[in-house]
């Protein structure tokens, strides 16, 4: 499939009615697992990639290049549409989002996404105009090079959970030509109800985090177009590897294994053609 077919794809669901899954591999061989499950589109995910190569989300020492090669990898592991996590674009400048844009579509995604959070604890969320700025020069690149723009707005998972802020970020950013819009950590059916009756761009929602279960259907019938799940399955993968581990070293066993997926399943996986 062709990178213009795979844009094409990617709009299509953003287009047809209900909600859609968009689960987020942390590299090759998980994008390979979950394109085998029957999803029909992924996004990476920069805290799974991180967990894998052994830093916290977001460390200084996992530059662009580090994300937009494995974004890469994902990419030409399935035939399927993928989109980015490309954090806060790499710089705070319209400029610096727009370039970060245009290195994402050279790799072969057809999506990305840009978030309003500074990685500054002491001021972590952009001012609305430059966080507008921002946006409008991302969207600007991302359309002149078939990309669909995910803009986020982060209040939620940076210790603001003001959800008239949050609309009036995502109003803005609808403004500034995003394709998608994404909060984050929206605490309730009724928040994200509002949010989505407050735009007039498809909503992203994220599940995975603790305490938010709503289901498919829930979230479709709140107005959601798309569901992804950001680090959630890799802290999962993570969470039977701690258990296997924990339980030979502290009990000496080794039931884990009755877990295990067998390595005939994996094998499958990994060498089924793409998509």
């Amino acid at each position: 499939m062709t990178r213009d077919q795979k844009y094409k794809a990617f709009q299509a669901l953003h287009q047809r009615p209900g909600a859609f899954v968009i689960p987020n591999p942390w590299n090759a061989g998980t994008a390979k697992i979950l394109a085998a499950l029957g999803f029909e589109a992924l996004a990476t995910t920069s805290a799974g990639f991180a967990f894998s190569v052994g830093y916290q989300d977001s460390a200084p020492e996992l530059t662009r290049e580090h994300l937009l090669e494995n974004a890469r990898e994902i990419a030409d592991a399935t035939t399927l549409p993928v989109s980015a996590d490309l954090q806060n674009g790499f710089g705070h400048s319209p400029d610096s989002c727009a370039e970060t844009i245009r290195f994402a579509a050279a790799t072969g995604l057809v999506g990305a996404s840009i978030e309003d959070a500074t990685g500054d604890p002491s001021n972590p969320i952009y001012e609305l105009q430059a966080a507008k700025d921002r946006i409008v020069a991302a969207s600007e690149a991302a359309h002149r090079h078939q990309l669909l723009l995910t803009a986020r707005a982060e209040n939620f998972l940076h210790g603001k959970p003001d959800l008239d802020d949050t609309i009036r970020r995502l109003q803005a950013f609808d403004d500034a030509g995003a394709d998608v819009l994404y909060a984050p950590g929206l605490p309730t059916l009724e928040a994200i109800r509002t949010v989505c009756a407050s735009v007039s761009k498809p909503v992203n929602v994220l599940m995975g985090l603790k305490g938010a279960t709503f289901s498919v259907e829930e979230l479709a019938a709140v107005g959601v177009k798309r569901i992804s799940v950001g680090g959630a399955f890799a802290r999962a993968a993570f969470g039977a590897f701690l258990r296997a581990a924990r339980e030979v070293k502290d009990q000496g066993t080794f039931s884990f294994a009755a877990d295990a997926i067998p390595s005939a399943e994996m094998a499958h996986y990994m060498t089924e053609h793409k998509r």
